[in-house]
């Protein structure tokens, strides 16, 4: 199965003008739907006065899921350009919303599409790409003796520790990476007395 993929580290910007209209697109990397509402919401309150929010995002190592949205431009004049930067820079769990400011003169389709495609690769070339893995988390429950075994597990997988408590009945949150999940959970669960649930 195959985990491995890239996206950017941090939000990127890029800017085209053409006959007094602005394309500002904004990158983002990005986990889920909720993550792309949350951003676009944000968007939309800080460029109120814009005419469109186009936009468009890939998500998960297989990019399975995508979406690419025109905001009232001409149909695929926008979120599909923006969608094949995305998919040309071989990104994934990365939105990019290009805003847009009408300068008064039509660019006609072929110029939307330039435009929206050209603003989308500067933002992705001014971002740092890096490859990451897809991860599950997993909630594991033990009693204290269990701590050292565990513990090693966790060493031994370089595993992310996301929340812990410890006292007489602990819990941890981990962070492995998908093609390791259930190797770790059966390693995890053959150690007595210990529970865990994928969340």
């Amino acid at each position: 199965m195959e985990d491995t993929y890239r996206t950017i580290e941090a939000p990127s910007e890029g800017l085209y003008k053409e006959k007094g209209s602005k394309f500002i697109a904004l990158a983002y990397p990005v986990y889920s739907e909720d993550e792309v509402k949350e951003v676009l919401t944000d968007l939309r309150k800080q460029y109120y006065d814009a005419r469109h929010h186009c936009y468009a995002y890939s998500l998960g190592a297989d990019k399975s899921r995508y979406r690419a949205n025109d905001d009232g431009e001409p149909n695929h004049s926008a979120g599909d350009p923006i969608l094949g930067q995305i998919r040309s820079f071989d990104l994934s769990n990365v939105l990019v919303v290009v805003v847009r400011y009408f300068g008064g003169t039509k660019l006609g389709v072929s110029g939307l599409i330039n435009a929206y495609k050209t603003s989308t690769a500067e933002a992705l070339s001014n971002a740092t790409i890096i490859e990451r893995h897809e991860t599950s988390l997993l909630q594991v429950h033990f009693a204290y003796p269990q701590m050292n075994d565990v513990m090693s597990l966790i060493k031994e997988y370089e595993l992310g520790v996301k929340n812990q408590q410890f006292e007489l009945d602990c819990r941890l949150t981990l962070e492995v990476r998908k093609k390791l999940q259930q190797e770790v959970t059966g390693k995890l669960e053959g150690i007595d007395g210990v529970a865990v649930e994928v969340v």
